[in-house]
């Protein structure tokens, strides 16, 4: 009798769980959508209204879908899009972002509904799509540590905050790094914070405009760095952990809710994986068919932090450059890792993998389209030959 009311209600495991997800899921990449939303010429208020939306976004759809399928489906934002984004976004203007952000969750709706999202990813081989991610993630690793130079105080005790937690709290290491930076800012007294941080931010509706080039150069590549770096490994971490909700279900539900709210700022809503894992392991719930409450309930804080979208916004454009390249840097690194590991793992398309990270991080445009689209192609070509001259 004893376990059935606990069953029925929620445990502090299932509480600290769904918290500690949510966190994280803000501390480790928030930092890498603010540059994505500059980037995109968004101003203050607007990317405090994306942060509200965004948060919104997941909170419906994580609370949603693992009250559905009572499951821990945990639901996050494009962290490799995002960074995509953040280096891809140079020329194009806001309208033509908005833009970007409706093609490719149509797309992923297309794939979703169609079931097509297992045959896309074997269209193009993984490691050519990992080469992108890693040649587009190069540069946010690169100006982590080139801030040394600008600030080497600020940079450096990040840094070193980060190595000690990787060794004694790896799943806490972007918090704490961020909270090392926050605190060298503090006692040096460069937070300038020109407006109360409980202001809210309401989300503002942006008409978009579509041009080739940017729904090429970067809605196309940005399509499938979200689909192949960010819902495939969320799918692999639900399937991993024994559960078996539909995968074409939840690319649709996902893709949708992004979709229609993409003019506001939603520009991704994916299928978490890392901070998904944090609600789906046996100290949340002995029994794994009440895990999903953990997920529920961080769909929950979700939706709290979306209401203070406008004080993560703010609170970010308060702190000093080098803090937010750090931080972005550090957190990806994990990412930047993972991707080179998959790009180089079979020989045979090593040469095509290496070419798309390097045409990639070249940074090139070639006809009003970015490198990424040209990297994917440059690689995808090399593939094709060399596999014509094995069959050979």
């Amino acid at each position: 009798m004893l376990m059935t009311q606990r069953a029925r209600g929620f445990t502090f495991p299932q509480l600290a769980a769904g918290f500690v997800a949510t966190l994280i899921g803000y501390a480790s990449s928030a930092a890498i959508v603010f540059q994505a939303a500059s980037a995109a010429g968004a101003t203050t208020d607007l990317i405090g209204g994306w942060f509200t939306m965004l948060g919104v976004a997941m909170g419906i759809s994580s609370l949603g879908l693992s009250l559905w399928y009572r499951q821990p489906i945990l639901t996050a934002w494009s962290t490799p899009g995002a960074a995509m984004l953040a280096t891809s976004l140079d020329g194009v203007t806001l309208p033509q972002t908005i833009g970007i952000f409706l093609f490719a969750n149509a797309l992923i709706v297309l794939c979703g509904i169609t079931g097509l999202f297992a045959r896309l990813m074997k269209i193009i081989p993984q490691e050519i799509a990992a080469a992108m991610l890693a040649g587009i993630l190069l540069r946010f690793g690169l100006e982590a540590f080139a801030a040394l130079q600008i600030d080497l105080t600020l940079c450096g005790a990040m840094c070193a905050g980060w190595v000690l937690a990787r060794r004694l709290l790896p799943r806490y290491a972007i918090i704490i790094t961020l909270l090392t930076g926050l605190a060298v800012v503090l006692l040096r007294g460069d937070l300038h914070v020109t407006q109360p941080l409980a202001t809210l931010r309401w989300p503002t509706l942006t008409m978009p405009e579509f041009t080739l080039a940017s729904l090429l150069g970067v809605g196309l590549p940005y399509f499938l760095v979200t689909m192949a770096s960010q819902n495939a490994p969320g799918i692999a971490t639900l399937q991993a952990h024994g559960y078996s909700a539909s995968v074409s279900s939840l690319i649709s539900w996902t893709g949708l809710i992004a979709l229609l709210l993409s003019p506001f700022g939603g520009f991704s809503v994916c299928i978490a994986a890392i901070t998904a894992a944090i609600c789906m392991g046996d100290e949340v719930h002995p029994d794994k068919q009440q895990r999903w409450r953990a997920s529920a309930i961080a769909g929950l804080f979700y939706l709290l932090a979306g209401l203070f979208g406008g004080a993560v916004g703010l609170l970010l454009t308060s702190l000093p450059p080098v803090l937010i390249e750090t931080l972005a840097g550090l957190a990806l690194i994990g990412t930047l890792t993972g991707s080179i590991q998959r790009a180089l793992q079979h020989e045979e398309r090593r040469d095509a993998a290496i070419i798309t990270f390097l045409v990639t991080a070249s940074g090139i445009t070639l006809g009003g389209i970015g490198a990424a689209f040209w990297g994917l192609a440059a690689g995808v070509l090399v593939w094709g030959i060399t596999s014509l001259r094995s069959q050979r």
